[in-house]
């Protein structure tokens, strides 16, 4: 039985490191994807977990193999595409180390996932399933998403969304906006930044937007992310703010995945249905996750900047 399976894009990340002799940027090749970020970030917590996605038959791709299972994720679900090569994103770091993103995706790998490739044992067999919505983005990985998502549904697996709103990845803002509310209606746990709260709902208001969302989605478990300050919930019977944690921000880059693993995390281990947890329990898991999340921030890439139950525990200690 695993913890978490997650189902999406794994990528190379070129992150920024210093300069050459000649002042020319140099890059450095981290490992990435936000649904194997949030895998890895669950891996270092230890909860069991699998991945479902595709790479290309090349270096790039036997390296993110590789680190899934240094990683202790399984991978018996990751496949190799003779089609096309590893996706690759090249990170842009602002003073602040906040962090935008140029993707080499044309016919990248990722997104040849396909609905016979997608394994309903794996999906049955797992108490959380999480998704976002890049793999929404192109054919065939579309359909074969709401594949895993209804098989998701049939078994009575607790689905996670993180919408993970990348514009430049989409024919049109009207296409992303209808696909990415597509993904809504199947999701238990919904994890919004203000920016995707606002593309989907047309306000910054963390209380009317989720209010909106769950009416009109019925999603037992919204999350928005404030960066520095926190983070909000709405559950069911109750919502709140959590505030953030003071940290060194070197790259933010996987930030809101780590958010996402430490939920997921205190979720399994409260070990009750949504609609029992209270807004102390709530409460708890915000704290963890946002601490989880703001480590993440302290150094560069994705997967590499996951952190340890010890870390987390010592930053909530401390703060």
């Amino acid at each position: 039985m695993y913890g978490v399976t997650a189902l999406g894009e794994l990528l190379i990340d070129f992150t920024p490191s210093g300069q050459s002799e000649r002042g020319n940027v140099l890059f450095e090749t981290n490992p990435g994807g936000a649904p194997a970020n949030v895998l890895v970030a669950l891996s270092k917590l230890d909860v069991k977990t699998s991945f479902i996605g595709k790479v290309g038959q090349d270096h790039f791709g036997i390296f993110l193999k590789n680190t899934l299972e240094k990683m202790n994720v399984d991978t018996l679900n990751l496949l190799f595409s003779n089609e096309a090569n590893t996706t690759l994103a090249f990170v842009h770091l602002d003073p602040s180390g906040d962090r935008s993103f140029s993707f080499y995706r044309e016919s990248g790998a990722d997104i040849l996932l396909r609905e016979v490739e997608i394994s309903e044992q794996q999906i049955k067999n797992s108490t959380i399933f999480h998704f976002g919505s890049l793999s929404l983005t192109h054919e065939p990985a579309t359909t074969a998403t709401f594949t895993a998502l209804n098989y998701a549904k049939k078994h009575g697996v607790l689905i996670s969304y993180d919408p993970n709103l990348r514009l430049q990845l989409w024919d049109s803002v009207d296409r992303a906006k209808e696909m990415i509310k597509k993904g809504l209606e199947y999701a238990d746990i919904v994890k919004l930044s203000e920016e995707e709260l606002l593309f989907l709902t047309g306000t910054r208001d963390v209380e009317k937007g989720t209010e909106l969302i769950k009416i009109r989605y019925q999603c037992p478990l919204i999350l928005v992310t404030l960066g520095p300050s926190g983070s909000f919930f709405r559950s069911t019977t109750s919502f709140g703010r959590v505030g953030g944690f003071k940290v060194d921000v070197v790259d933010t880059t996987g930030a809101g995945d780590a958010f996402v693993g430490g939920t997921l995390y205190k979720i399994l281990e409260k070990n009750k249905k949504l609609y029992e947890l209270t807004k102390d329990d709530y409460m708890e898991v915000l704290n963890f996750a946002n601490a989880t999340g703001a480590l993440a921030t302290t150094s560069k890439g994705g997967i590499p900047s996951m952190p340890t139950l010890e870390q987390i525990e010592k930053l909530v200690s401390n703060q």
